[in-house]
């Protein structure tokens, strides 16, 4: 019991020191996402064996050849999608669920009136089954719903979406029927490029027939595999 609670207590510091220092770079600014930063458990999101750099600022391996995105990225991630209570969010790469959790816990926050929701499509089965068992023991499983397919696809079951957001990178061409499942308003944030070189992250609002398109900046993610992606 002890040694428990002090696991508990030393994750705690290092997830505090790992925001801070996002604070001190300049990359987390809006405080309801620095809340869900201090808030969501990372530790919960990693294989075992990686608990001891769950607090780096780096991506790690969770198997099949995917990362849990380094904590920079999930901030930038989420601030540029502007998230609210209430909005119905659709992410396309459910990986370890960690970024499914901070998104659910800007749009479905504890207690609140008119909660969003969280939809997360992931490719492969193992990672989605491991993603349910995270996103449960991190109390997310009422706010987050684990979906196995392919994300090129969307969830048309759902939509429309006030924000999509996708952790994988898609050709230059942003697969059509995430922008087609995207309310008027919408934001969706996506990066895109080259299957294995140089990628730049993207958000692309959605204004009545028409999208307007701003590159942000250059980043690495693995590939988005499905009808509209990359062949895998």
């Amino acid at each position: 019991m002890k040694a428990d609670l002090e696991k508990k207590m030393d994750f705690e510091k290092k997830r505090r020191k790992l925001v801070e220092n996002l604070i001190k770079r300049g990359i987390l600014t809006q405080p309801k996402v620095i809340q869900a930063m201090f808030k969501v458990p990372r530790h919960e999101f990693v294989p075992e064996k990686a608990n001891s750099s769950a607090y780096m600022d780096s991506p790690l391996s969770i198997g099949l050849g995917q990362t849990i995105s380094a904590p920079h990225m999930n901030a930038m991630m989420c601030e540029y999608l502007q998230l609210k209570e209430g909005e119905k969010v659709l992410e396309i790469g459910t990986g370890s669920g960690y970024h499914a959790a901070l998104c659910a816990e800007l749009v479905a926050p504890e207690n609140s009136e008119s909660p969003g929701h969280v939809y997360t499509i992931e490719r492969h089965k193992k990672l989605a089954e491991n993603a349910i068992v995270s996103l449960k023991n991190a109390g997310f499983e009422n706010s987050v719903t684990v979906i196995h397919g392919d994300g090129t696809l969307g969830y048309p079951e759902e939509a429309p979406y006030d924000k999509i957001l996708v952790t994988a990178a898609s050709p230059e061409k942003v697969p059509p029927p995430l922008k087609n499942q995207l309310k008027d308003g919408g934001i969706l944030c996506i990066p895109a490029g080259s299957k294995s070189w140089g990628q730049n992250l993207y958000i692309v609002t959605k204004k009545g027939d028409d999208f307007e398109t701003e590159k942000i900046t250059g980043v690495r993610f693995v590939p988005l595999i499905g009808e509209h992606g990359f062949d895998s």
